[in-house]
């Protein structure tokens, strides 16, 4: 597969050396990873983070095959290109599943994860009816299924989805979603059931889980963290789908937790 890794638009934040921490966005309308995760890179500015766009978001062009399959692909050929790894990861919802794809296909790549609302199976485990499924076409239509999104609506999509406390949500991050989502390409593909990938994921992993994240709960994230060989799980209270952005200074302290201290 020709996944031209050299298109996946990333960038280098933080301190010049040491050990790589590698961020990936989630994936609605406009998401993009130096916005998601701007407000926890600057509050680690001794870590040494890079952080890529998949395809189909920020200024990374669109990719054809299978979502998840092709975005792990064009990712493991950047770090190579890149020259660095293993890598830390800290990723949130689609970006996650696309970690532990690159975890379970390339073991070396990855050293420790840590991932937020991320629903790689619709049953973790086995487990049933633990996700809403038709969420994330549901927030899609209603924001631009007529062709007319506007900030309006990009803001009402991030409330009722992304922010527990929508009036705290800070209209320069509602503008650049916004904008980003003007200039992608577009995500295609349907994402691919990873259930039958979790046990080859030897990379520690520790799960990260709004309280009252919309797409899938505390219950959702337990199972996943039983169905993964080396998981733990923290439940941050008042936080929605995105707390690398509604909390940062609380995923900050996670990430140091488990992914080491940088300083």
């Amino acid at each position: 597969m020709d996944t031209d890794a050299a298109v996946l638009s990333h960038g280098r934040a933080g301190a010049v050396g040491g050990p790589v921490t590698l961020v990936l966005h989630g994936g609605g309308p406009g998401c993009h990873a130096a916005s998601d995760f701007g407000a926890v890179m600057a509050a680690r500015p001794q870590r040494s983070w890079l952080w890529v766009d998949l395809p189909g978001y920020g200024a990374s062009p669109a990719a054809g095959g299978p979502r998840l399959g092709t975005a792990a692909a064009a990712l493991r050929e950047l770090l190579n290109e890149l020259g660095v790894g293993p890598v830390d990861v800290l990723a949130q919802s689609y970006g996650g599943s696309v970690a532990l794809l690159l975890a379970s296909d390339a073991p070396a790549a990855v050293r420790r994860m840590v991932l937020i609302g991320s629903t790689p199976t619709p049953a973790p485990g086995g487990v049933p009816d633990l996700l809403d499924p038709g969420l994330g076409a549901r927030l899609r239509a209603a924001y631009a299924g007529d062709g007319r999104p506007d900030l309006d609506r990009m803001r009402r999509l991030m409330t009722d989805a992304e922010w527990h406390d929508g009036a705290r949500l800070p209209d320069a991050l509602v503008a650049a979603r916004f904008r980003a989502d003007r200039l992608a390409e577009g995500a295609s593909g349907t994402p691919e059931d990873l259930a039958e990938h979790l046990d080859a994921v030897a990379a520690p992993v520790h799960l990260v889980w709004g309280r009252h994240d919309p797409f899938a709960g505390p219950a959702y994230a337990a199972a996943l963290a039983d169905a993964l060989p080396r998981a733990d799980l923290t439940v941050l209270h008042a936080t929605a789908h995105h707390p690398q952005s509604e909390r940062p200074d609380a995923v900050a302290a996670l990430v140091d937790a488990h992914l080491g201290s940088s300083s």
